[in-house]
């Protein structure tokens, strides 16, 4: 055969039969679905601190209220323990002063109370009628002194006891004086060179720190003793069944 000439058709072309088209032919299919994720328990939501639960506020630098305490009782003792708190670190600005009768003496004015000028105004911060803090400031040293509650003859002999326990060795603690004023418990004498060696805020944490632990202390001591008395008082009258 010969070659096939441009423009000229050779034959009869028979048209191919169309298929019908498919309007979905031209799409992927979707693809596979993953699986949902199983659904994680819901957790159970923190109640709130009520009268029963034990109240912590010891997170971070904040100190610790006592456990099953009424809500009125640790509402109380938390505004107190906050206004002794805020008037500590009002008032402890101590700095370095000579005494003005001796020379060559740094002695703390608040124990001397020779210049009146060196004074400030003292501080009473009342609780109740039991249980209060007397704050005395002047220009070189702080005295600090509380009266710790004492509901009944027991708690007083317990806080005697144990108060006297801890002034007997007042050189551990630094600050703890040996001696109370006259109608308190137990007193602290903070120095300017307390304040030079130690941290301010620590100070302050410890005094209050200890406000809360002695009430805790004298109440465990009371249980104590009531249920020691308790068996003995069992074994004693078993001998008459």
């Amino acid at each position: 055969m010969g070659r096939a000439i441009p423009g000229i058709r050779v034959g009869r072309e028979v048209p191919h039969p169309q298929r019908p088209r498919n309007p979905l032919a031209h799409r992927r299919p979707p693809p596979p679905r993953r699986p949902a994720p199983p659904r994680r328990a819901a957790r159970p939501r923190r109640r709130r601190p009520t009268a029963e639960a034990p109240v912590d506020l010891h997170s971070g630098d904040r100190p610790r209220l006592q456990r099953h305490l009424p809500c009125h009782v640790a509402n109380t003792l938390r505004l107190y323990l906050t206004c002794i708190r805020n008037t500590l670190e009002a008032a402890m600005c101590l700095q370095n002063f000579p005494c003005q009768e001796v020379e060559r003496h740094n002695k703390p004015e608040v124990e001397l109370k020779t210049s009146p000028e060196l004074l400030l105004n003292p501080v009473l911060i009342c609780r109740n009628e039991a249980e209060k803090c007397l704050i005395e400031t002047s220009i070189n040293s702080i005295r600090i002194s509380l009266k710790v509650k004492q509901a009944d003859e027991l708690e007083n002999i317990l806080a005697k006891k144990f108060l006297r326990f801890l002034s007997m060795r007042a050189e551990a603690f630094q600050v703890l004086r040996r001696k109370p004023v006259q109608g308190y418990d137990i007193s602290f004498l903070i120095t300017n060179y307390h304040c030079e060696d130690m941290h301010k805020h620590k100070l302050i944490d410890f005094i209050v720190q200890f406000m809360e632990d002695i009430d805790k202390e004298i109440s465990e001591l009371k249980l104590s003793v009531n249920t020691r008395g308790r068996l003995v008082a069992t074994e004693f009258l078993k001998q008459f069944i």
